[in-house]
């Protein structure tokens, strides 16, 4: 029983072998990283089936909007990850306690305001976008129901970083896979059973995602051996506020920047067609998956290297770092291999239009070798941000995102044009996707050998 009870504990990572330590809490963080792109995929295989591509594409559509309305929360979780994991590296316990409550409190109030607003703006953001008019409709009132019952989304991701800046990545695990199973039952008891359509689909996500939030909470609530966490932790106090935004806002204003490039994108890919439109959806719920693994390294570093730069072990982030990039570009070239091989299966599960999964095979092939250089990216990311420097990371994303992505995209789209694509080739979308990932690649590994994040060693 002790041995059970260790695994759903915080873990030291200033200790041990480095990519031992990386490992055992980088498995746990994939497979509920895997559990959550589910929610989505799920969404997407139901929709494809039971609907239609149309459907498919209004759920496709509708993401990059509710993605840039809760941006706040990438911040928060980014800055609370960072604060929780020094602290707790420096057993810091007053601190540690403090951090923990400002961030519950912000995402009480966020949480609240974008439920009202949200709704408000739904339909003008999505004919900015050129959303067609055969769904917009749906494309509405999944957006309608995704934001009214943010709250459990926004809670969950705040209170697994937590649990993860403490070490703790299997507990959110555990949790997002009941809320996961629980998801796919309703996705299919209200699409297929009840006739719910779009509508039925995004009300199971927000059950699911409420379930798991809650479940969050009290596991943190039984950790009063680690930290405090009462009324008087939850008023937030103006030092841990600024410091969790001033760690976490460049993280959230590089999703805004991302958001805002997506939405962009999105207007050009809207202009391509329903069918086009279907296929986009796809290449990204494969995408979500491939990149998986990339994003579990890039969260995991991030806790490593905010512990040890906590403990003031700056010679064992940079030991880590080498063994952690290793590891990544490994699981992402066998990835690759996977995608060339294997991917017209996978595209075959979202529809039964040959044409859609022969598109989509097509423009998979262009983003598969921007695997690796995204694993590079991430891992060096994910150190710098554990040792304060949040905002070199941002500065790359501004760069190869807005300075980059978008005018290759818009670019390539001009000088393609021609009778049968008047509004240019749609192969311009993840053509310029791939150059951002390896530009970016190439630019964080720049900055990293620079060295300029070794001087933000300790939070104050």
């Amino acid at each position: 029983m002790a041995k059970v009870a260790g695994l759903f504990s915080p873990k030291d990572m200033t200790v041990g072998t480095p990519w031992k330590r990386i490992v055992e809490f980088s498995i746990p963080m994939l497979v509920g990283n895997i559990a959550q792109q589910l929610y989505n995929t799920v969404d997407s295989i139901v929709i494809g089936r039971y609907v239609g591509d149309n459907a498919l594409a209004a759920v496709g559509s509708a993401l990059p909007i509710f993605n840039f309305l809760l941006v706040f929360f990438v911040a928060v979780s980014t800055g609370a990850g960072i604060m929780v994991s020094q602290y707790f590296g420096a057993k810091d316990r007053e601190k540690l306690s403090r951090s923990i409550g400002a961030c519950i409190t912000l995402t009480a109030i966020v949480a609240t305001i974008i439920m009202i607003i949200g709704p408000i703006v739904v339909r003008p953001m999505l004919v900015l976008i050129n959303t067609p008019e055969s769904i917009i409709d749906w494309c509405a009132s999944y957006l309608l129901i995704l934001l009214v019952g943010n709250w459990g989304f926004s809670y969950f991701n705040i209170l697994s970083g937590i649990l993860r800046g403490l070490g703790d990545s299997l507990s959110a695990l555990m949790f997002l896979l009941i809320s996961t199973v629980l998801n796919i039952f309703l996705d299919i008891w209200f699409v297929a059973g009840l006739n719910m359509g779009v509508p039925g689909v995004a009300l199971a996500t927000v059950i699911a995602q409420v379930i798991s939030a809650v479940l969050c909470a009290m596991k943190l609530k039984t950790m009063d051996y680690v930290f405090d966490l009462n009324l008087n932790m939850l008023k937030p106090k103006k030092e841990y506020v600024v410091q969790l935004l001033r760690l976490g806002l460049p993280s959230g204003l590089t999703q805004v920047i991302f958001s805002l490039a997506m939405i962009t994108v999105q207007s050009l890919t809207n202009t391509f067609g329903e069918m086009f439109i279907a296929c986009n959806v796809i290449v990204m719920r494969v995408d979500g998956f491939a990149m998986m693994p990339n994003f579990t390294f890039g969260v995991a570093m991030t806790t490593f290297a905010g512990q040890n730069v906590g403990a003031k072990k700056i010679d064992r982030v940079e030991e880590g770092t080498r063994q952690g990039l290793a590891i990544a570009v490994g699981v992402s070239i066998v990835i690759t291999i996977i995608i060339l091989i294997f991917g017209r299966y996978l595209m075959d599960i979202f529809t039964d239009t040959a044409e859609l999964v022969d598109l989509s095979m097509k423009m998979m092939r262009i983003l598969a070798v921007g695997y690796v250089a995204m694993a590079v990216t991430q891992v060096l990311s994910g150190v710098m941000r554990g040792a304060g420097d949040t905002m070199t990371p941002m500065w790359i994303s501004l760069i190869t995102t807005i300075l980059l992505r978008v005018p290759i995209a818009y670019g390539i789209a001009y000088l393609t044009r021609s009778a049968q694509y008047p509004n240019g080739r749609p192969e311009s979308i993840f053509i310029s996707l791939l150059i951002a990932w390896v530009l970016g690649a190439v630019i964080t590994s720049i900055f990293y050998k620079k060295g300029n994040w070794r001087e933000k060693v300790l939070l104050s």
